[in-house]
């Protein structure tokens, strides 16, 4: 599974080398899901894949987190390069944010909050105290004991960005955790996020198909087409970011720019 060992670059937690996805449909019929994908990550970032849905921004994000093996290509991750995706001892510096929250219903949100800890063997007493802490980074603290019945959409988005954080990784992944929910509840969220991330200096890896949320958010927004990459943009946008940069020129500016790239390679229109 080990290719070799690399020097990164100074400041590069990782970095993604021609990787190849093929998935094959049946004997005879194979799609392509990702071609040649290139592209690296500085240690806290904030980058950002966007594109039209089925462009191949999720597969992307379950090949760094091994939910699926590359047909091809290198992935080179803490000081390490894999050429049949990070192996499952790598997996335990990386978080997973999912679409959904995939909360155990029968289990408190404090015990949702530590299950990964428990599938990981991280029981020592300095991750069970960073639960209390997580949750209360997430504004969770009050409803520990709740259940996730008891919980709103948000407040459940909200515990498994805690989950993803508990076991403090390295970098976290999220994969439109906030695609499903009305528009003042992700906007809010937006900016929540936002905050965690300043708070913990992550390095965060998102997906989204809505490219104003991409320009919020992000440093630097990676532009794809079906299975490619066709360019990518930095925000010069200042943080902290708050809600007037919506109405602001320059975010509409970005917000254009990035339609424009995306619409050369990938028709809007219709088809029958």
């Amino acid at each position: 599974m080990v290719a070799s060992t690399v020097i990164m670059e100074k400041g590069v937690v990782l970095k993604v080398a021609n990787l190849t996805k093929v998935f094959q449909k049946s004997r005879k019929e194979s799609f392509c899901a990702l071609k040649d994908i290139n592209f690296e990550v500085h240690e806290g970032e904030f980058i950002t894949f966007v594109g039209p849905s089925g462009c191949g921004k999720t597969t992307i994000l379950r090949i760094l987190a091994g939910l699926e093996t590359p047909t091809s290509g290198l992935i080179m991750f803490n000081g390490r390069t894999f050429k049949s995706g990070i192996p499952p001892k790598e997996r335990k510096h990386i978080g997973f944010v999912f679409q959904a929250p995939n909360l155990l219903e029968w289990l408190t949100l404090r015990k949702n909050v530590e299950f990964p800890l428990e599938i990981i063997g991280l029981r020592e007493e300095y991750f069970l105290k960073r639960v209390d802490d997580v949750l209360k980074l997430v504004g969770l603290y009050d409803f520990a004991d709740a259940y996730p019945y008891e919980l709103s959409g948000g407040m459940q988005q909200r515990a498994g960005i805690a989950r993803a954080l508990v076991h403090d990784p390295k970098i976290l992944l999220m994969d439109e955790p906030f695609g499903a929910l009305d528009a003042i509840t992700r906007e809010q969220l937006n900016f929540e996020l936002l905050s965690i991330w300043e708070a913990q200096k992550k390095t965060i890896v998102f997906v989204t198909h809505n490219i104003g949320e991409a320009v919020l958010l992000s440093n630097r927004v990676i532009v794809m087409s079906p299975a490619r990459i066709v360019g990518e943009v930095e925000i010069e946008i200042p943080y902290p970011r708050h809600r007037g940069i919506l109405r602001s020129d320059r975010y509409f500016g970005y917000v254009e720019k990035i339609t424009e790239m995306i619409g050369k390679y990938y028709s809007l229109e219709p088809r029958f």
